[in-house]
C-alpha cells in the first residue's frame, strides 16, 4: 500500500484511510500518531500506549467527568506493560469484559495531538471498527497518510451524485423507479425509489429509512425498521394509486444509526446484558446518532425535489432537511405497534433520542 501523495484530495486521503483501518493497517493523523487499529489490526506490532474513548476509559477508572459526557471522545492511556493485538482487542470491546477482567495498571496522560486524536475516533466509526488504537505501534509497517481537515471533505454531500436509474415493480406498486447516487470516495451507495409518477405540482411524501439488514431482511423484532419500511412504501403506493400524491424513499446505506454492522451487534450483545440501546452504543465508545442527513437532501435536490411531506418521528431529520435547504411541508407521524422484543428500544428513542409519537 503505498503512501499517499500530496496531489490526493483530502476526501480521497479520509477514504484510503478508512480502507486502511478495515484492512488492518496503520495510518498517520497530522503527522502526529502512527495508530494501529486495536480490533483489525495485523502483526505482532505492540505499544505502551492506546488511544480509546473516553467510554471505555470510564470502565478503566481514567476519565475525568468532561472527558465522561463525551463517550466517544478519544483518551490516551499507558500501561505498565505493552500491549499487544489481542491485549487491546479485550480492552477495546465492552462485550468482552464479563469474559476478560481488566489488568493494569493503566494511566490516563495529556492528548499529544487532540485533533488528531479525534479525527481517529471519528475514522474508526466510519470503518465500521472499534474505536481503538495502539499508539506508535513496533514494529509500525507501511503507513497510509491523512490529515485531520480531510473528514470534512470526505463528508461533503455535494460529492454525491446519480449514477444509474431503472424501472423497478416492486409489491406495493408496480410504477416505481429506482436511483442509485454515487460519491466518488465513499462506497456506500444510497438509493431511492420513487413510488408513482413523479408531478412537481405535489408535494411528495418522503421517507428518509436507514439501511437495517437484520429488521429490512431478515426480520429481526428488535427494531422497527422492517415494519416502517413496508409501511412507508404501502403509503406511497396508496396515495399513487389515489391520485393524491407520489412518494420517495431514500434508502441510506448508514447501518445502525450510522456505527456499522458489526457494532450494532456488538450494541444487541450488550442489550442482552440489560443496556439500552443508547447506553450500549456509548460504552462502545460510539455516538448514538451518527447518520448524515444531509446526503438526504443533496439526494433530493439531484431528483428536483425542495419541498416534501416528510414520514418520521424523529425531528433531527426534519431540521437536518430545513437546514440543507428542503422545505418540510408537514410531519407526518410514523408510529408503528411495539412487540414484547422491541418495546424497550421504542421506549428509549422516545425517552432519550426525542422521538416523537
Amino acid at each position: 500500500m503505498a503512501v499517499t501523495s500530496g496531489t490526493v484530495s483530502g476526501g480521497r486521503r479520509a477514504a484510503q484511510a478508512i480502507d486502511a483501518l478495515r484492512h488492518g493497517w496503520p495510518i498517520r493523523i497530522d503527522g502526529a500518531y502512527t495508530l494501529l487499529p486495536a480490533e483489525t489490526g495485523l502483526g505482532t506490532a505492540q505499544s505502551e500506549q492506546m488511544l480509546i474513548s473516553a467510554a471505555r476509559a470510564v470502565t478503566l477508572k481514567l476519565a475525568n467527568q468532561l472527558d465522561a459526557a463525551v463517550p466517544e471522545a478519544p483518551v490516551q492511556l499507558r500501561a505498565a506493560d505493552p500491549f499487544g493485538l489481542a491485549a487491546a482487542r479485550a480492552l477495546a470491546d465492552p462485550a468482552l469484559d464479563l469474559a476478560n477482567p481488566l489488568k493494569g495498571p493503566f494511566l490516563a496522560e495529556p492528548l499529544a495531538n487532540p485533533a488528531a486524536a479525534r479525527a481517529a475516533m471519528e475514522l474508526a466509526r466510519l470503518a465500521g471498527i472499534l474505536p481503538a488504537f495502539l499508539i506508535d505501534p513496533v514494529p509500525a509497517g507501511e503507513l497510509q497518510e491523512v490529515n485531520s481537515a480531510d473528514l470534512a471533505a470526505f463528508s461533503d454531500s455535494a460529492q454525491i451524485m446519480i449514477a444509474s436509474r431503472a424501472r423497478l415493480p416492486i409489491e406495493a406498486l408496480d410504477e416505481a423507479e429506482i436511483i442509485a447516487f454515487r460519491s466518488s470516495d465513499d462506497l456506500r451507495e444510497h438509493v431511492a425509489l420513487i413510488i408513482g409518477k413523479q408531478n412537481g405540482d405535489q408535494t411528495p411524501l418522503v421517507r428518509l429509512h436507514s439501511e437495517c439488514l437484520t429488521g429490512d431482511v431478515l426480520g429481526s423484532l428488535k427494531c422497527d425498521c422492517g415494519p416502517q419500511l413496508d409501511a412507508a412504501l404501502h403509503a406511497m403506493a396508496h396515495a399513487a394509486r389515489e391520485g393524491s400524491g407520489w412518494g420517495i424513499l431514500l434508502y441510506l446505506r448508514q447501518e445502525g444509526r450510522g456505527i456499522g454492522l458489526i457494532n450494532k451487534l456488538r450494541a444487541y450483545q450488550l442489550q442482552d446484558q440489560g443496556f439500552d440501546t443508547v447506553d450500549a452504543n456509548q460504552r462502545l465508545g460510539l455516538p448514538n446518532e451518527a447518520r448524515d442527513f444531509p446526503v438526504a437532501a443533496r439526494m433530493l435536490h439531484l431528483l428536483g425535489v425542495r419541498r416534501v411531506r416528510l414520514m418520521t418521528n424523529n425531528p433531527v431529520k426534519v431540521e437536518a432537511l430545513a437546514s440543507a435547504g428542503v422545505e418540510v411541508a408537514e410531519r407526518v407521524p410514523h408510529q408503528l405497534p411495539a412487540n414484547p422484543h422491541n418495546a424497550r428500544y421504542l421506549a428509549t428513542k422516545r425517552d432519550r433520542s426525542g422521538h416523537l409519537l
